[in-house]
C-alpha cells in the first residue's frame, strides 16, 4: 500500500494536505521526511520537568504547527490540546494526553519511515 493511503488509514487528512500544496503529491510526500526530522528534533516525553514549561511549550508548538500544515490531524489535535493545557498551567493533564498520543505518533512515524527507505 502506498504512503498516502496508509496515512489516510491512520487519520491523516491527505486530501486537505494535498489541497494546501495545489495537489503536488511529490512535494507533500517529501515534506513527510521533514516532518520526521521535526519530530526527532522536538521529541516530547511524558516525563518532562514541570518546573520550566518554556522548552516543552516550544516543542509542542512546533510539532502542532508542522502536523497542522501537513494535515496530520490526530497529532495536530492532540498537540493543540497539550499546548492549551500547558499554557493554562496544567502540565499533569498534558502528560496524560502525551502518553495517549505517543503510540499514535509512533505508528505514523513507522508508516512514513517504511515508505522513505
Amino acid at each position: 500500500m502506498a504512503l498516502l493511503e496508509e496515512l489516510k488509514e491512520l487519520g491523516v487528512n491527505v486530501d486537505e494536505g494535498l489541497k494546501r500544496l495545489n495537489g503536488n503529491e511529490k512535494l507533500y510526500t517529501r515534506l513527510f521526511g521533514s516532518f520526521l526530522k521535526t519530530l526527532n528534533a522536538n521529541a516530547v516525553d511524558a516525563d518532562f520537568d514541570c518546573t520550566d514549561d518554556t522548552e516543552i511549550i516550544e516543542k509542542v508548538h512546533t510539532i502542532k504547527g508542522t502536523a497542522g500544515n501537513l494535515s496530520v490531524t490526530p497529532l495536530y489535535e492532540a498537540y493543540s490540546e497539550i499546548l492549551g493545557l500547558l499554557r493554562s498551567g496544567q502540565p499533569e493533564q498534558a502528560k496524560v494526553i502525551i502518553e495517549k498520543t505517543l503510540p499514535v505518533q509512533e505508528e505514523i512515524i513507522q508508516c512514513i519511515e517504511k515508505h522513505m527507505e
